[in-house]
């Protein structure tokens, strides 16, 4: 083999290790209308590493039911909003809130990285807070149907992040059982979760 094609072969297969692991996002318009419709599996394993830096896997909630919202601690007003009506439903909850999980998993791990501890810690006391590299979050995105895109804003030389802001309910054996659509109310989100809880 020649030094060129050599070469060749070894572009190649770096582009093509690239390829498998930074997967392409669908539209957000496809991305919903998947979720909508359940076009193929929603959610699925995971391993993340939660705000105390400690290795969490899907697996470990078995038994439980799981709450997965996708966002970003400097997401101004949805995500915020989103995780208060989740704290007030598990409050409303009362101990029944003690079999149900929620997870908060970043979509912005760059910036996220030093304070999704005092982040997810402004919420319900249960809630942990997921993160992990660029790649593996797209992953683990792509996977629930959970669109987002950095916006940049050149005026002040930063970005936000426009996205689904999905709330997801899964099983107790991490089975998909539906989603509410952001600005979802605590008294609704406590209407859907007694259904699976008695």
């Amino acid at each position: 083999m020649t030094r060129l094609a050599a070469c060749a072969l070894v572009v190649a297969s770096i582009i093509g290790a690239v390829a498998a692991v930074a997967e392409p996002q669908s539209s957000a318009t496809e991305m919903m209308d998947d979720l909508m419709y359940a076009r193929g599996p929603i959610g699925g394993p995971f391993t993340l590493t939660d705000q105390h830096g400690r290795t969490r896997g899907d697996t470990e909630f078995r038994g439980k039911l799981m709450i997965v919202y996708f966002g970003y601690a400097f997401c101004p007003d949805v995500c915020p909003t989103d995780l208060m009506a989740i704290t007030q439903a598990l409050d409303a909850l009362g101990s029944k809130a003690e079999s149900i999980q929620p997870i908060f998993i970043t979509i912005d791990p760059e910036r996220d990285a030093n304070m999704l501890a005092d982040y997810v810690e402004a919420f319900h006391p249960s809630l942990i807070g997921l993160t992990g590299s660029p790649d593996t979050i797209r992953q683990v995105a792509n996977s629930y149907k959970a669109y987002y895109r950095k916006v940049e804003d050149e005026r002040i030389g930063q970005y936000s992040i426009d996205h689904s802001g999905v709330i997801y309910l899964m099983g107790r054996n991490g089975e998909y059982l539906g989603f509410m659509p952001p600005q979802t109310g605590p008294d609704r989100l406590v209407e859907i979760l007694r259904k699976y809880l008695d």
